[in-house]
């Protein structure tokens, strides 16, 4: 299922280019166009998803996907290893929680300090 206005539903596509950092049948990462850190790229379900609030049950094992591949990622794009190293994960969900494109996705930063948004 997917969203033609999307821009994420575009991205996966090809209808739109990205800088690729993975992609697999579930999810497809991206570097961000507007990095926060050194470090900065998305994860995002091919199932067109609008937010967190859209979750269900079934997508569980997506959800959980996601969460154990942002530390395989995040090592891969440059982070440093735990403990000293590490990454932020943050997930926005609607317009107070600062979600502005409505296809849920995972920002994973990190990078070396001093990098405050977010």
């Amino acid at each position: 299922m997917t969203d033609a206005n999307c821009i994420f539903c575009k991205i996966i596509a090809g209808q739109i280019p990205s800088r690729k950092v993975y992609e697999d049948e579930h999810v497809f990462s991206f570097h961000d166009i507007n990095p926060w850190a050194p470090v900065h790229f998305l994860i995002i379900p091919k199932l067109h998803i609008p937010s967190m609030a859209h979750l269900a049950p079934e997508h569980a094992g997506l959800m959980g996907h996601m969460m154990t591949l942002a530390p395989k990622l995040a090592l891969q794009e440059g982070c440093n290893p735990y403990p000293d190293g590490g990454f932020r994960i943050v997930v926005n969900n609607g317009a107070e929680g600062g979600q502005e494109v409505h296809h849920l996705h995972m920002h994973v930063m990190g990078g070396p300090r001093p990098w405050l948004r977010g």
